[in-house]
């Protein structure tokens, strides 16, 4: 098993991805998502000037806020400054787009954003179109090393929705799911995952299967309160995002399908105008804990969907993740998480 830490894009963020590096996390993660965070590429070139190992990707970027041809170009820059260790995390974005008060991108130009970058990246030349204009491009200096693609650039594709999960087995070096925690969302992600890849007469086995999530270490006599004011941000997040992935909830899993359609409307209130209404709805996303979300954010939903509990209690489930075929488990979280995680689970698990 490998371990990793997710970032907010802050130009701060290499403090803790160095740190993470040298308490033994292999890989950092930079959120992107612009009207909330920095921008993830900046921060991740700080990141690459300050680390030697760890590996930097996208927690994820998306196919709407830039053409292919600059994320092709973004990861390339980031690939000449840390070689081999750049990953591009991908998929149609949840905050990226609903903090702008549009909806996510469509898997279409998901697939085919991932196809022009990865052409770009192999050298060849690709079609590129915009509107009715359909031209042939590639990079026409990658020969005097402005850009690295010669070390390979994986591409994880991030997903929830049955759908989404089934391109990510499809395409994907790699798979990043949200949140998928208990056995309940690990059957319903991996089964998914798996149609996508033997459509595409893949081995799902192959696939890098992340799971990026809130980690907090309970304490005897912890009150419910206490760990939603720990993690209930993300959880009210990744059940949220569960709960609009779907067009019809009997495609999500049964013991939970009631508890995860409840966040549907989390960031939504009726008769706010639409034109703004995602200006206060988004405020605060993913730092803290709304008061409306307070009695959706249960203790089982947070089992569920985070690894919180005693240090015996993550590290079983870590193994039984392990065990169904997650390869990397990614915790949010700022240097007392880091710490904790690394003394606590990784130390402990080698």
């Amino acid at each position: 098993m490998d371990f990793g830490i997710l970032c907010l894009a802050s130009i701060e963020s290499w403090k803790d991805v160095a740190s993470a590096e040298s308490k033994g996390f292999s890989h950092a993660w930079i959120a992107d998502s612009q009207m909330v965070w920095a921008d993830p590429y900046q921060c991740l070139a700080l990141c690459a000037f300050n680390t030697r190992n760890i590996k930097l990707g996208t927690n994820v970027t998306n196919p709407s806020s830039r053409i292919a041809p600059v994320t092709a170009c973004n990861f390339g820059t980031l690939n000449a400054l840390a070689p081999g260790r750049v990953i591009m995390g991908i998929g149609t974005r949840n905050t990226s787009r609903r903090t702008l008060g549009m909806p996510t991108a469509r898997l279409s130009e998901l697939r085919t954003h991932v196809e022009v970058c990865r052409g770009l990246w192999n050298g060849e030349t690709v079609p590129y179109q915009e509107g009715e204009r359909r031209r042939q491009i590639q990079f026409l200096r990658s020969d005097i090393e402005f850009i690295n693609i010669k070390d390979p650039i994986p591409v994880y594709v991030a997903g929830s929705g049955p759908k989404t999960l089934e391109l990510a087995g499809e395409i994907g070096d790699g798979v990043i799911l949200f949140g998928v925690v208990g056995d309940s969302l690990l059957e319903y992600s991996l089964g998914h995952i798996r149609r996508g890849a033997q459509r595409a007469g893949r081995r799902w086995q192959d696939l890098e299967i992340l799971v990026a999530t809130a980690f907090h270490l309970t304490k005897p006599g912890e009150t419910l309160r206490d760990m939603q004011q720990a993690v209930g941000p993300l959880v009210a997040s990744e059940c949220n995002i569960f709960a609009l992935s779907v067009k019809d909830p009997n495609e999500l899993p049964g013991d939970i399908r009631d508890e995860l359609m409840a966040f549907r409307y989390a960031y939504r209130k009726a008769g706010q105008p639409v034109e703004t209404q995602h200006l206060d709805l988004y405020s605060g996303y993913c730092l803290e804990l709304k008061s409306e979300h307070a009695s959706l954010v249960t203790e089982r939903m947070i089992k569920e969907t985070t690894l919180t509990g005693t240090a015996e209690e993550i590290r079983a489930r870590i193994a039984r993740m392990g065990a169904l075929g997650i390869k990397q488990v990614a915790i949010a979280g700022g240097p007392a998480a880091i710490s904790m995680f690394a003394e606590n689970i990784i130390q402990q698990m080698k």
